[in-house]
């Protein structure tokens, strides 16, 4: 199939067939039809699947024939859980919709408000935003929702795991009844499930790959290493393996900061993103990352969080995740458009049920993989038989804060919050296991929703 055949106009055509996109990928597939009918869409997709023309090409489709929204409202709503996302969407609005007279506009936190406001000020048709910035700028009058027909939520599993669902459930409180509903997750959770049916009606539901499957493109090794020579490791690495490119995920913000001192400090060019950043500094590292003229990027999970790079050749994983489906999340960063990818860890004794817990969610075993000097004295063969009592699990006091990784409750804006519940039911969720890949075909789900399973 062509996207000709999916009753795309000209002008979307035109821009797609100059950045050399042809034929959809199966999420495409399947969601711009629904759209296009005014279904409402409830979506599982990993990253890397084309998620986000998923919805934008049928959105813009929509908003061509729609009058203009009027001064400080919008038709199209778009909520994403962090600033990269929010501004990679936005990215592609603009892509796609480049030979269409619609505007759009990108709003987050971590900037000033007021060139933000001034932009909603004459209305805009499609209006990108993270959950907290939005209500500021409802509560200041500089967007009103009255004239809202579509929401769409983007990666909506990751904004309930950065504790965004008081703020989520404002917004559709304050929302038209009468609208289009597009849910986009990587995961069918029972969290989602609850909020796919207060939110969503009679949806079409679409998967297009086994939930928690990691791309078969990318090959995935690990390396057994004392937790004091990781940075060795990747030093090591970096200059036998020639790589000139590549992601690094570190769990904490002060960790990341150390890994690039550590890096430069031999010659290595390497920056860090996380939420203790600015954001004119995140936005401009990865503009270098992206255009290949910065070789190693480190990043805590949130900070990573909308990054979408084609050809990049590994992902690095100098600590293990914390929450399991965070690897999946990872090592998706890439092996994408069709080109394959590596993705590598580092494991220390201590992230040995992290390891196991990530291992059961594949259903197979991660090949290890041995340097010569590097092989660790720390016992590893000892089974465990409880949590390990470390930094990323040890209890938080009340009202603490905490590092910044996957699984942590979040501010409005992605910053660290203690969040004690939130930071539970993340722990559970992380280790639940797997469901079954379910096979082609249709089904009828519980709610009643037209079920369309693919497998990609």
């Amino acid at each position: 199939m062509n996207f000709t055949d999916l009753g795309l106009s000209e002008a979307l055509l035109k821009a797609l067939a100059e950045q050399q996109y042809t034929s959809p990928t199966p999420i495409q597939e399947q969601a711009i039809p629904a759209i296009l009918l005014g279904n409402d869409i409830m979506a599982s997709a990993q990253t890397g699947t084309g998620k986000t023309a998923g919805f934008t090409l049928p959105l813009l489709q929509k908003l061509a024939l729609q009058p203009r929204a009027s001064s400080n409202r919008t038709r199209a709503l778009i909520l994403t859980p962090t600033r990269e996302l929010a501004a990679q969407v936005h990215a592609s609005i603009e892509n796609y919709g480049r030979y269409l007279s619609l505007r759009s506009t990108v709003v987050f936190g971590g900037v000033k408000i007021n060139p933000q406001m001034q932009k909603l000020r004459g209305g805009v048709e499609i209006l990108v935003a993270t959950p907290g910035r939005l209500l500021d700028l409802f509560q200041q009058n500089a967007i009103k929702f009255d004239e809202i027909n579509t929401l769409i939520l983007d990666e909506a599993d990751r904004m309930l795991d950065m504790g965004f669902i008081n703020d989520i459930k404002k917004i559709l409180a304050k929302l038209p009844k009468q609208r289009q509903n597009l849910m986009f997750s990587a995961t069918f959770s029972p969290e989602i499930q609850k909020l796919a049916k207060g939110l969503l009606n009679a949806p079409v539901e679409v998967s297009v790959a086994p939930l928690n499957t990691a791309t078969e493109l990318v090959a995935q090794q690990l390396y057994i290493v004392d937790k004091g020579r990781k940075t060795e490791l990747l030093k090591t690495l970096i200059k036998n393996e020639n790589w000139y490119q590549a992601l690094v995920f570190s769990r904490t913000k002060h960790g990341a900061n150390k890994i690039v001192k550590q890096l430069e400090d031999v010659g290595i060019h390497a920056a860090a993103i996380h939420g203790n950043k600015s954001q004119a500094h995140r936005t401009k590292v990865l503009e270098r990352f992206k255009e290949g003229k910065l070789q190693i990027l480190v990043a805590t999970d949130i900070a990573a969080r909308g990054i979408d790079i084609d050809l990049l050749p590994q992902v690095v994983n100098y600590d293990l995740p914390q929450v399991p489906e965070d690897y999946v999340h990872r090592i998706g960063r890439t092996g994408r458009a069709g080109s394959s990818g590596k993705a590598i860890s580092f494991v220390c004794a201590e992230e040995r049920k992290m390891l196991r817990d990530i291992e059961r969610l594949l259903k197979r075993t991660i090949d290890r993989a041995e340097i010569e000097g590097f092989k660790s004295t720390e016992d590893f063969t000892k089974p465990v038989t409880a949590p390990q009592r470390t930094q990323q699990n040890r209890p938080k006091r009340a009202g603490g804060s905490r590092g910044n990784n996957g699984a942590a409750p979040r501010s409005r804006d992605g910053q660290a919050k203690g969040n004690a519940n939130n930071s539970r039911r993340a722990s559970v969720q992380g280790n639940r296991p797997a469901r079954a890949a379910q096979t082609a075909g249709q089904a009828q789900s519980k709610s009643g929703a037209t079920t369309l399973l693919y497998r990609s």
